[in-house]
């Protein structure tokens, strides 16, 4: 039950967030970005836990990776899919079927350093108790 409880509030800090982040950058947001931010906060979680012992910059590289997995996913689905246009990275260099970027991947990476570190604080304390 612990755990179910701490997903949720992970998916909840990521629906928020996910979508939060994008309205700073671009301005606006959609809908679909809540549900991927908040799965994107629970993958990054229990991915970072992990990696724990792993080096900084080994996760990051992981973390910026998956987010950029779930950006294609969802773009496949709801971009191409079912033609909801909510992005589109054709003008972006080295893009994958407009979806993903690699720019946008790098960002991610290091917009996941908070995350990263907030995952570690998170194992000293289980650690601790």
């Amino acid at each position: 039950m612990e755990k179910l409880r701490a997903d949720a509030y992970l998916f909840l800090f990521g629906a928020l967030g996910y979508p939060f982040i994008e309205i700073l950058w671009r301005g606006s947001t959609h809908p679909t970005m809540a549900l991927a931010g908040g799965l994107g906060a629970v993958a990054l979680f229990r991915l970072n836990r992990g990696l724990s012992r792993g080096a900084l910059p080994l996760r990051l590289l992981a973390s910026g990776a998956a987010v950029t997995l779930i950006e294609l996913l969802f773009g496949v689905i709801f971009n191409l899919g079912f033609g909801m246009e909510v992005w589109d990275y054709s003008e972006m260099p080295l893009h994958l079927f407009g979806q993903i970027c690699l720019p946008y991947s790098l960002l991610w990476c290091l917009l996941s350093l908070p995350f990263c570190l907030f995952c570690a604080r998170v194992g000293e304390r289980r650690s601790a108790s």
